[in-house]
């Protein structure tokens, strides 16, 4: 369960970056669309980049804390519940950002994007915290009997 629990937490991580990517495609090829000639305005639905970001920001990666959130549990990672609730904490604050970014105002944004380092950091250390973790008596057992 410690392995899940590692990669879990890699997956969340690796999931920031990817959304950082998403998000840079879908601004530059905005921008060259525009210089392209096309008109954006409220009818402007996005492209592929937006598409991806907010798919995988609203639906992939809070699974992913959800499923680390519950393997925390069962993983004897020490500290692990609590660095899976600062992961399941910050998707959660993400979102929010992300959502009252564009209801109350986009300065919000800036939050949003300073969350997903935080995000990308502690999801981080819940795996390196789990690689390091000091394999229990049962599990000593378990690979012993194997």
């Amino acid at each position: 369960m410690r392995a899940t629990y590692r990669v879990l937490a890699g997956l969340v991580a690796v999931g920031v970056v990817l959304q950082a990517m998403f998000i840079a495609l879908g601004w530059f090829t905005a921008i060259k669309d525009m210089d392209d000639g096309l008109v954006i305005d409220k009818n402007y639905d996005g492209n592929i980049g937006h598409t991806l970001h907010g798919q995988f920001g609203t639906m992939v990666i809070p699974i992913l804390a959800l499923l680390l959130l519950i393997v925390s549990f069962f993983a004897h990672v020490p500290g692990g519940i609590r660095w899976a609730l600062y992961v399941f904490g910050l998707v959660v604050l993400q979102i929010a950002l992300a959502f009252l970014s564009f209801g109350v105002t986009p300065v919000l944004g800036l939050l949003h994007g300073l969350n997903a380092f935080a995000l990308l950091a502690v999801a981080a250390i819940a795996s390196r915290r789990a690689a390091g973790a000091p394999a229990t008596a049962t599990e000593t057992t378990t690979e012993a009997t194997a």
